[in-house]
């Protein structure tokens, strides 16, 4: 297996391949940035909960994805928006609302990964790192 050079565009592509193929589960290398968007994801109500599992190594996180009644999945679009190759950071006066502020914003900013609602209450801001919706 190769080297991955963008660990957060692969976390998102795993979690939509899984709703694809309408997984329960799927499990994905962990780290302290995908530990951060996991737990943003389980308090918005995207994912139904997580496990940390440990191999030994990194570990691994296991999302239980969520679908709505009808066997669809509650996450809409996941975005990758700052890439390796072109960074996108915003300041706390331009941060943005994911369709009309149904949907939420990824940011790491100083004070750590937090959502644009949190980012903008405590008026800081950081590097885009995703949309979900």
């Amino acid at each position: 297996m190769g080297v991955i050079t963008d660990p957060v565009a692969d976390f998102l592509t795993r979690i939509r391949n899984a709703q694809q193929s309408r997984h329960r589960h799927v499990d994905i290398p962990a780290s302290k940035l995908k530990r951060a968007m996991t737990q943003i994801l389980t308090e918005k109500g995207y994912i139904r909960n997580y496990l940390n599992i440990d191999d030994g190594k990194q570990g691994l996180l296991r999302l239980y994805l969520k679908y709505d009644a009808n066997g669809n999945p509650v996450i809409q679009e996941l975005k990758r928006v700052s890439t390796p190759g072109l960074r996108k950071y915003v300041g706390a006066d331009d941060l943005p609302r994911v369709k009309n502020g149904l949907g939420v914003a990824i940011l790491s900013t100083s004070h750590g990964v937090m959502t644009n609602k949190e980012a903008k209450r405590i008026n800081v801001g950081g590097e885009v790192l995703a949309y979900i919706y």
